[in-house]
């Protein structure tokens, strides 16, 4: 009779290790993208590449926060 519960916990633990990994690697990006932005032979094209993919990130991000979150009706 636990399993749902028992699914549920695992798979909101799952979420914030997925969340923890995706948040490290948002803020890797922004560190490969200062360190690119202050070499005056940055290739904008990269550096643009690595800011949509840490806006994806972002999105992820909010999207696990989200579920994770429950709804509260006030």
């Amino acid at each position: 009779m636990n399993a749902p519960s028992d699914l549920s916990m695992k798979a909101d633990e799952v979420l914030r290790v997925e969340l923890e990994v995706f948040r490290r690697e948002h803020r890797d990006l922004d560190d490969a993208i200062r360190a690119l932005q202050e070499r005056s032979t940055a290739d904008q094209l990269t550096i643009q590449r690595l800011k949509k993919k840490k806006l994806r990130l972002k999105d992820m991000i909010s999207n696990i926060e989200d579920r994770l979150t429950p709804d509260i009706i006030a």
